[in-house]
């Protein structure tokens, strides 16, 4: 099992959720009030069954016009074609832009022969909770693909994966598990985003819940820790793929 991060740069995001590129050797924080500031990077995971992405990105594109998740993809030497599972941890624009293709107004699926797996009630959510965070042209598309496989509460996808409603960040997310001989590889999206964040209590105002994802933070650190987890970091700023240590009470990036 190998699992590689599609780095799809840095950007800061405020009030109107637009993500504007954001490149610290240039730009001054300063001139972006009121904004965060994320790395965005989704995940391909190859297994013996599957090709895997996990969240797909902006759905930006490239200097050449490509998608950046496609341009990612073929540098490390696989076809995006050849993706056969789409797995969302939920459906906010910066995790779930990139799951069509849109060029100059023709819309495709990102990945045309993937099955993109979707928690049931986020999908409801986006559309029953207006909120600036969800295109909800983007699942539009998707309901007339015949692409979506939704999945509810927790549960087994298959002999691999497994996945975990959490709630938290939002009111519908959830956690990826897979699962091939003795490793396993941990998604925690929006509820463990960067590997700092292992690193001090606190409560998120942009989380939904942000005691309850805060708590879920140190439980899925802790089950890291006890069953040697390779995690995945969506927003990391460095270590996008690690595993995680606990000594002197204190949790360690390894």
């Amino acid at each position: 099992m190998k699992a590689l991060a599609l780095y799809e740069g840095s950007y800061s995001v405020d009030s109107s959720k637009t993500f504007i590129p954001f490149d610290p050797a240039i730009h001054n924080p300063k001139d972006r009030p009121a904004s965060l500031f994320i790395f965005v990077q989704p995940f391909l995971v190859e297994t013996k069954n599957d090709l895997i992405v996990l969240d797909t990105g902006l759905g930006f594109k490239g200097e050449s016009g490509e998608l950046l998740i496609h341009e990612n993809i073929r540098r490390a030497g696989y076809d995006p074609n050849d993706v056969s599972l789409v797995l969302m941890s939920h459906l906010h624009f910066d995790h779930a832009g990139g799951m069509v293709n849109n060029t100059d107004g023709q819309v495709s699926l990102t990945f045309p022969n993937a099955e993109y797996v979707i928690q049931r009630g986020e999908w409801e959510a986006a559309y029953s909770k207006p909120s600036r965070s969800y295109k909800t042209e983007i699942f539009n598309f998707m309901q007339r693909s015949g692409s979506v496989h939704f999945i509810e509460g927790s549960g087994q996808f298959n002999n691999e994966i497994s996945y975990e409603f959490t709630g938290g960040h939002c009111e519908n997310h959830q956690v990826f598990l897979i699962r091939e001989n003795d490793e396993t590889i941990f998604f925690g999206a929006d509820i463990l985003p960067e590997p700092e964040q292992l690193l001090r209590k606190f409560i998120a105002k942009y989380d939904f819940d942000g005691r309850r994802s805060m708590e879920l933070r140190q439980e899925y650190g802790m089950r890291a820790v006890e069953e040697n987890w390779q995690c995945l970091f969506y927003h990391a700023k460095s270590k996008a793929i690690a595993r995680v240590g606990f000594e002197n009470e204190a949790f360690r990036i390894l």
